[in-house]
C-alpha cells in the first residue's frame, strides 16, 4: 500500500509540474480535494510569522507556478495524491464552470446551461474539458482582465457552479477517493506560445516585379545601342525603334497610314524616303529577282 501511494505522490506531482510549467498555479491536494498541507497555527508558526517568515500552509494561496516552490510543496506533503490549480490569476485567468451529475434527483446541468445560452445569446465556446469521477465536467475558460469572477454554488442553475478568484479546480490527473480527474478526449491545457516569426517575403519575381522596360536575367539583349526589344511588353517605343521590316522603309511606312482618298505627295518624308523613291527601290529590286531566275 505504500509504493501505491507514493507512485501515486510522484504522479501527482508531475502532473502539478506539467501544469505549472504551462502558466497554472498549482498546490498539493489530498485525496479528499482539500489542500495537502494544515494552516501554520502552532505556537512555532506564529513566532516564524511575527519573524516575516512564511509558512506554507494557506491553501489555494500557496500556487505558484515556480518548479522549485512546487516541489518545495509536494515535498512537504508527502501524502499528496493531486493538486489544484488556483482560479482568477495570470496569465489565464481561469474560470472553471462545474457542472454536477446527480442522477438521483435528475439534475441536468448541462442541459441547464445550454438553457443559459440560449436565454442570454451566449454560445458556449469548445474549450479545455476535464472529466470528474462523478460523471460530471469542469470547462476552463478565460476570465476578463479588469474585473474578477466571484465563486458560486447553484446560482446560475441547480448542478452549476462557478470557480473565480480565490478558489481552485482540480487538476487532471489528480487521484481522490471517488477516483481519477481525466482531461476530455481531444482536449490539452492551454500553453503560452511564443509569437510565431513573420514569413520572409518571397523572392522578386523577374518580369512581374520589375519596372517597365528593365532588363533582366531572364530578358533577351536587343540590338547595341538600341535599348531593350521594342516588341516586349513594357519596352520603349520611339522614332528609331520600328518594327524589323517597316524600320527598314520607313517610306512604306508612310503609305501604310495614308488616309484614303488623300493625294500622294512627292515631298521628302523626314524620316526617309519619298514615297516615288521607294516605288522605284521595288520595281528594281523585282527587276533583279526576275533577271536571276
Amino acid at each position: 500500500m505504500a509504493t501505491i501511494d507514493r507512485q501515486t505522490a510522484t504522479l501527482a506531482l508531475a502532473h502539478a509540474l506539467a501544469a505549472a510549467g504551462r502558466g497554472l498555479p498549482v498546490f498539493p491536494l489530498s485525496a479528499t480535494k482539500l489542500p495537502a498541507l494544515r494552516s501554520p497555527t502552532t505556537a512555532s508558526s506564529r513566532r516564524s510569522t511575527a519573524g516575516r517568515v512564511r509558512l506554507p500552509g494557506h491553501g489555494v494561496h500557496d500556487a505558484t507556478t515556480d518548479p522549485a516552490a512546487v516541489r518545495a510543496l509536494f515535498a512537504a506533503a508527502p501524502r499528496a495524491t493531486g493538486y489544484g490549480i488556483a482560479c482568477g490569476r495570470a496569465p489565464h485567468r481561469l474560470i472553471g464552470i462545474d457542472l454536477d451529475i446527480d442522477t438521483a434527483y435528475g439534475n441536468d446541468s448541462v442541459g441547464a446551461l445550454q438553457q443559459l445560452a440560449l436565454q442570454h445569446l451566449f454560445t458556449i465556446p469548445p474549450t479545455v474539458t476535464v472529466l470528474t469521477p462523478s460523471g460530471g465536467r469542469h470547462l476552463w475558460l478565460t476570465g476578463p482582465a479588469d474585473t474578477p469572477v466571484p465563486n458560486s454554488a447553484g446560482r446560475l442553475a441547480p448542478g452549476i457552479d462557478v470557480r473565480g478568484s480565490g478558489g481552485y479546480l482540480v487538476g487532471p490527473g489528480s487521484v481522490t477517493t471517488h477516483g481519477r480527474y481525466r482531461l476530455a478526449p481531444r482536449h490539452r491545457p492551454p500553453h503560452p506560445r511564443p509569437p510565431c516569426p513573420p514569413r520572409p517575403a518571397p523572392p522578386p519575381h523577374p518580369h512581374r516585379d520589375a519596372p517597365p522596360g528593365t532588363l533582366t536575367s531572364e530578358t533577351p539583349p536587343g540590338p547595341p545601342g538600341r535599348g531593350p526589344d521594342p516588341l516586349r511588353p513594357g519596352g520603349p517605343r520611339g522614332p528609331a525603334q520600328h518594327p524589323p521590316v517597316l524600320g527598314r522603309l520607313p517610306g512604306l511606312r508612310t503609305r501604310l497610314r495614308r488616309r484614303p482618298g488623300r493625294r500622294p505627295h512627292h515631298r521628302r518624308h523626314p524620316h526617309g524616303l519619298t514615297e516615288q523613291e521607294a516605288r522605284a527601290a521595288i520595281a528594281s529590286a523585282e527587276r533583279l529577282t526576275r533577271g536571276r531566275k
